[in-house]
């Protein structure tokens, strides 16, 4: 057999497959040997892809014979197979209309096709024709009952629409080309997407990524990110950082990749991105791993897999980011988010508490609709929500992200007949909002040079004391963005070899929104004799010297700053506000820092390196005629004597 002879058979074969079983049948509902002629080339025709030929014989059977059954439900199968959805309806229910118990699977595929159509009560009933003709063994019960299920979910989505009033970006955002992938920094002032654009070589089209800044008033024309992230191959489906410094996208069918479709990742200093490197095993595999969602840390990666081990035909994966630099080995998220069918597009809002994602198996308004999950206390996910009609439609849903605030979501839609795929923007409805999370941004630098500093930011929940976030500045500039979310109270510490850390307190329990973020510019001060830091997240109950749990945080940095530096002596000292005799003030400084003493000399510092001093309210550093410099008055602080 030739070569080409050889390939001939194979896509016969492999077609043929395809076709419903009633085509392999050798009975039929016709007498007229003229109409089964036409039948049987029509199918022919149609197992060799010959469309045009098949439809006109398919058409000449019919003809010949009204009531002939079979080229009604092939002619309809070949109208789905070219996406003429109304034809194929039309021509499965006159098919079916002649003999209703002939072949109730045709019921399916038309209650699927009318979902697809959003003919939602016409789907219902053709799911129920399906059940009132199939016998208990048939293979597609679980199917027509799930079919009646979503076109009740549907019916019921539609009498209660969400708010929805989607507005197309800018023209310096949107072109002619088609537009998708959004990926917004949570200070909303970089947008990086997918364009997809001509080739150099003018014969193709391929995904580039390009990128817009946001000033007070509007966004900059959109550029290409240029080299290294753009190549002549296909670039798509990124995440960028909270912060804009860290990009995961997706590569597929190239040279040096490990599976179908692989995840890289890159870097951003300064101006320019660093040489992409794919991530390796075990976030990718000899399967297909794409479209990525990094946590506003950059230290928990969310990714779409179709590799063994899962629910469904593609499932959503999670993997953690170890001290060490190395990546876990990727978990499942479980039968709260994925399922029997795909899942795709996830994205982690800033609170890390709040996932979206599409699913074309949920219970929705037909294709891939868009959901969204929380975490419980626990950390597991909850049941999917499905974000409701119109925002969802019966065409396909993907690739929504919210912004840090939580009220703006964007998405790519084809919504509009004149201008392709472009991003779009929409406030989204109070029910679906995750927690709203505003930002710390700023620059660290060293307090005596003024030298930029890379440092180390830690976010902690002085409830319990459990790591929030975590990231770090840039080497170049000392530029840091940090995400901080509400109504709950935090310490940040920012951290670097050889000086003394910062720390901050942001108390936010009861705060659901703030209407600005925090803009900070950061000193640290070298560890040098006389330099004194202020222990910001050290509380005492009011008028006692009592030690709060909330401290435990803080004083472990301190404990660690010892032990890293073991030649040190320090001065515990404490602080009070004017209010009260200066005796009262004085004795109480004085056993608050002894407090703070007991407490390192518990966690094993020698006794030798801490001095406690109480120096009541005669050393303070803001007025005591408001509240507010009352309470910078009282503190803790921390100096090195030796």
């Amino acid at each position: 057999m030739n070569r080409n002879l050889s390939v001939l058979f194979i896509c016969f074969f492999l077609i043929s497959l395809c076709i419903p079983d009633l085509l392999a049948q050798r009975t039929y509902t016709t007498t007229s040997k003229k109409a089964i002629g036409f039948y049987e080339e029509g199918k022919a025709q149609y197992r060799l892809r010959y469309m045009l030929e098949a439809e006109e014989l398919l058409l000449k059977a019919i003809k010949t014979d009204e009531k002939f059954q079979e080229p009604h439900l092939v002619l309809a199968e070949l109208y789905w197979d070219q996406k003429k959805y109304d034809e194929a309806i039309d021509m499965y229910s006159k098919g079916l209309s002649i003999n209703e118990s002939f072949y109730p699977p045709g019921f399916v595929n038309k209650g699927n096709l009318e979902i697809r159509m959003a003919r939602y009560a016409d789907a219902r009933i053709s799911f129920e024709k399906y059940l009132e003709f199939a016998s208990s063994a048939s293979k597609r019960i679980g199917e027509a009952k799930r079919g009646i299920r979503q076109a009740e979910f549907a019916l019921e989505a539609l009498k209660n629409p969400v708010s929805f009033n989607p507005v197309r970006l800018p023209d310096a955002i949107n072109s002619p080309d088609d537009e998708y992938w959004p990926s917004l920094s949570a200070d909303e002032q970089t947008l990086i997407f997918t364009r997809l654009v001509g080739s150099g070589d003018g014969l193709h089209m391929q995904e580039d990524f390009y990128v817009s800044y946001h000033d007070s008033l509007s966004w900059s024309e959109a550029i290409s990110t240029g080299k290294p992230l753009n190549t002549f191959d296909n670039e798509g489906a990124q995440s960028i950082s909270a912060n804009g410094k860290t990009m995961v996208y997706t590569v597929c069918n190239r040279k040096g990749i490990i599976g179908r479709c692989d995840l890289y990742f890159s870097e951003k200093f300064g101006d320019e991105w660093s040489e992409p490197v794919n991530m390796g095993y075990p976030i990718n595999t000899k399967h297909k791993e794409t479209q990525p969602s990094l946590s506003s840390d950059g230290r928990i990666l969310y990714f779409v897999s179709d590799r063994p081990g899962g629910f469904g035909k593609q499932d959503i994966w999670m993997s953690k980011l170890d001290i060490n630099g190395k990546w876990s080995t990727p978990v499942n998220l479980g039968d709260k988010i994925n399922t029997p069918g795909f899942e795709s597009s996830p994205f982690i809002h800033h609170d890390n508490q709040t996932l979206y994602f599409s699913s074309n198996y949920h219970l929705g308004m037909g294709g891939f609709d868009l959901f969204y999950s929380r975490r419980d206390k626990e950390g597991k996910w909850q049941a999917a929500s499905n974000l409701g009609s119109p925002i969802n439609t019966q065409r396909d849903e993907i690739g929504l992200i919210i912004n840090a605030k939580g009220n703006m979501a964007f998405y790519a839609s084809d919504i509009s007949s004149t201008t392709g795929k472009d991003i779009y923007q929409f406030e989204l409805y109070e029910e679906a909002r995750p927690i709203e999370v505003s930002y710390m941004k700023g620059k660290v630098y060293n307090g005596r040079t003024r030298q930029a500093l890379k440092a180390n930011f830690e976010l902690y929940d002085l409830a319990d004391g459990a790591l929030v976030t975590s990231s770090f500045s840039d080497f170049r500039n000392g530029e840091f963005l940090i995400c901080i979310p509400t109504d709950r109270n935090y310490m940040l510490n920012v951290s670097r070899e050889g000086y003394l850390f910062y720390s901050e307190n942001f108390s936010l329990e009861g705060v659901f929104h703030l209407d600005e973020p925090f803009k900070k510019n950061i000193p640290l001060k070298e560890i040098l004799v006389g330099k004194s830091i202020v222990l910001r997240n050290v509380f005492f109950e009011t008028d006692d010297f009592q030690l709060k749990p909330e401290s435990k945080t803080e004083l472990d940095k301190v404990v660690t700053l010892l032990r890293n530096n073991p030649e040190l002596r320090v001065e515990i000292s404490g602080h009070t506000d004017n209010q009260g005799g200066e005796e009262y003030n004085q004795e109480l400084s004085e056993k608050r820092a002894a407090s703070v003493v007991e407490y390192l000399i518990a966690e094993g510092i020698e006794d030798d390196r801490l001095v406690a001093k109480g120096y009541g309210f005669n050393v303070p550093i803001d007025t005591n005629e408001t509240a507010e410099g009352r309470a910078n008055n009282r503190r803790t602080e921390l100096k090195v004597i030796e």
